[in-house]
């Protein structure tokens, strides 16, 4: 009888794992090595991708969206050095935690917007100045935005959002008022509109 050859390996030891990762993680970021760092959050609508430069948060991700494709786009786009280094994320996730719990009505997060540009940047622009509890209709966005009759470019925006939830594309609704398409799905809108509604 064959004797098991993995049986001679040591036990894992996770937690001296999450210690040297993390090491890992501040030593790339003090060499100015680490570009995007990422991490992933629980809610109650799924899991959430966070990525955050320098800058500030760049993308925000539901679990639809596939986090290992948002992650290669990331690397294509912004930069191919992206480490898991949850502990620059911290804030980000308090703060969609405490949205979530009802405890915050508007992010105080520094926001790099560079994933969006020309007329999407201008309607991420409008949309943060939709507050909490309220919706503006994709043609209210596109008259704010400066065109009027871009009504289909609006949704384009909402649907290429980067960041959605902190960037609140879940807001916008459709003219006779009900929910339309969202990156999270529509149930996941719907439950947001609830949350905010009280």
């Amino acid at each position: 009888m064959t004797a098991d050859p993995f049986t001679a390996l040591p036990d894992v030891d996770e937690d001296a794992q999450h210690r040297l990762h993390a090491r890992l993680a501040t030593a790339a970021a003090d060499a100015g090595l680490l570009d995007v760092a990422y991490r992933t959050l629980d809610t109650p609508y799924g899991p959430l991708l966070l990525a955050a430069t320098e800058r500030g948060l760049v993308r925000v991700a539901w679990s639809r969206e596939g986090h290992d494709r948002v992650l290669a786009q990331l690397a294509d786009r912004v930069s191919p050095r992206i480490l898991r280094a949850p502990a620059r994320l911290d804030r980000a996730a308090r703060e969609i935690e405490e949205y979530l719990d009802r405890r915050r009505t508007a992010f105080d997060l520094p926001l790099d917007l560079r994933l969006a540009a020309g007329f999407r940047r201008a309607v991420l622009d409008r949309l943060t100045e939709v507050g909490y509890g309220r919706t503006v209709s994709y043609g209210q966005l596109a008259a704010a935005a400066g065109s009027p009759r871009a009504v289909r470019a609006v949704g384009t925006a909402c649907a290429t959002n980067p960041l959605p939830l902190v960037v609140p594309c879940h807001r916008v609704v459709r003219g006779d008022g009900s929910p339309g398409q969202y990156n999270g799905g529509p149930e996941v809108k719907q439950a947001l509109l609830g949350l905010e509604a009280g």
